[in-house]
C-alpha cells in the first residue's frame, strides 16, 4: 500500500467567541466588544491548518445531524479535506466557548464535545483503511483516550509517523506514550503531564526529558511567543518564535503549529525543518481573528519560514 497523507482522529464544536476586557466574575454581566461564530475543535482545526498547509488530510470523528454539523461538513468541503465521519441522531454536534481578551488576544476556552465524545475504538477500526494508508497519523484528547489509543495502535503497526498533541491534557496510561513519535504539549499540558513547572527552556528540556522517559520517542514544547523546544535523546534544538504581525488571537496557534508539522513531515521533510514549518504557520495565525479561519496557507507559510 502506498502510503501518503495524513490521517487526523479528533472532534469539531462550532467556536462562539466572545471579546471582552475581561471575564466576567460569577454573578456578573459585561457588556462584550465582539462575537464571532466559526468552525473549531483541536482535531478539525489541525485537519484545516494541514490542508492548508498543502497536505492530503482524512479526518475521522462524529457529528450530530443538526446545523452545527452542517457547518463541519461544509468547512471540510472548502478546504478539500475526505471527512471519515459518523453521523449521530440522538447527540448534538460539539461547541465551544472562547473569551478573547480585548488587551493581548489570549484566550480561556470551555469545550463540550458532543457527538464527539462517543468516539469509540470501534470508530478507529471501522475507518482503519485511512489511518493505514496515511504516512502520519495525529490524535488530541478532546476525544475519549480509549480511541485515541486505539488509532494510535493502528497507525503505529502500519508504519505511519504517530503524533500525540495531549490537549486538553489528561491523565493518560505510558502506553499511549510509547506509541508516539511525537508528543506536542504547550507549557501548561507540559506541566499537567509531568509535574515541572514550564517557565522557561530549560524547565522545558526536564519536561522533555520526563516525556521521553515515559515513553515518547521527541518532545516537542510549543512556548508560545518564544517559539518551541525540540528534544529527543540525541538532541534538543530550540527553534525561535517567527514574528508575523500584531498579535489578535492566540486560541489557534497550536493547532496551526501541529497541522503544518503534520503536513512538513508527510512531505518528507526533516523533522526540525518541519518543527519550524509549523512555528512559521502559527505566528502568521495568531494575526487574525478565529481558529480554522486563522490557519494560513502554503504560500504564506513558506514566505515566511523560507522552507
Amino acid at each position: 500500500m502506498m502510503k501518503q497523507g495524513i490521517a487526523i482522529l479528533g472532534i469539531f464544536v462550532a467556536d462562539l467567541a466572545f471579546r471582552a476586557g475581561r471575564q466576567p466574575a460569577m454573578g456578573e454581566t459585561l457588556m462584550g466588544s465582539g462575537f464571532k461564530m466559526g468552525p473549531g475543535g483541536k482535531g478539525s482545526n489541525q485537519a484545516v491548518a494541514a490542508a492548508r498547509a498543502g497536505a492530503r488530510v482524512s479526518f475521522i470523528s462524529r457529528l450530530g445531524k443538526d446545523a452545527f454539523g452542517d457547518i463541519a461538513l461544509a468547512t471540510w468541503k472548502a478546504e478539500g479535506i475526505i471527512p471519515r465521519v459518523a453521523l449521530t441522531a440522538g447527540e448534538p454536534t460539539g461547541a465551544a466557548y472562547i473569551f478573547v481578551s480585548d488587551e493581548t488576544g489570549e484566550n480561556a476556552i470551555i469545550v463540550v464535545p458532543g457527538a464527539a465524545g462517543g468516539i469509540s475504538a470501534d470508530d478507529l477500526e471501522r475507518e482503519r483503511e485511512a489511518i493505514e494508508s496515511a504516512r502520519v497519523f495525529v490524535t488530541q484528547l478532546e476525544q475519549p483516550v480509549e480511541a485515541a489509543l486505539r488509532g494510535l495502535e493502528i497507525a503505529r503497526a502500519s508504519g505511519a509517523v504517530t503524533i500525540l498533541n495531549p490537549a486538553p491534557a489528561a491523565s493518560v496510561p505510558d502506553r499511549l506514550h510509547a506509541l508516539c513519535d511525537y508528543v506536542i504539549p504547550n507549557e501548561t499540558e507540559a506541566a499537567d503531564l509531568t509535574g515541572i513547572t514550564v517557565t522557561g527552556i530549560a524547565e522545558a528540556r526536564q519536561a522533555g526529558d520526563a516525556l521521553l522517559a515515559k515513553g515518547a520517542g521527541t518532545a516537542i514544547i510549543t512556548l508560545g511567543a518564544k517559539g518551541a523546544l525540540f528534544h529527543t535523546k540525541a538532541q534538543s534544538v530550540m527553534i525561535d518564535a517567527f514574528h508575523a504581525g500584531q498579535v489578535v488571537e492566540t486560541a489557534g496557534a497550536g493547532d496551526s503549529f501541529v497541522g503544518a508539522f503534520a503536513a512538513g513531515l508527510a512531505e518528507g521533510m526533516d523533522p526540525v525543518a518541519a518543527a519550524r514549518f509549523g512555528c512559521a504557520a502559527a505566528a502568521i495565525s495568531v494575526t487574525r481573528p478565529g481558529t480554522a479561519p486563522a490557519m494560513p496557507k502554503r504560500a504564506e507559510i513558506t514566505a515566511l519560514a523560507g522552507n
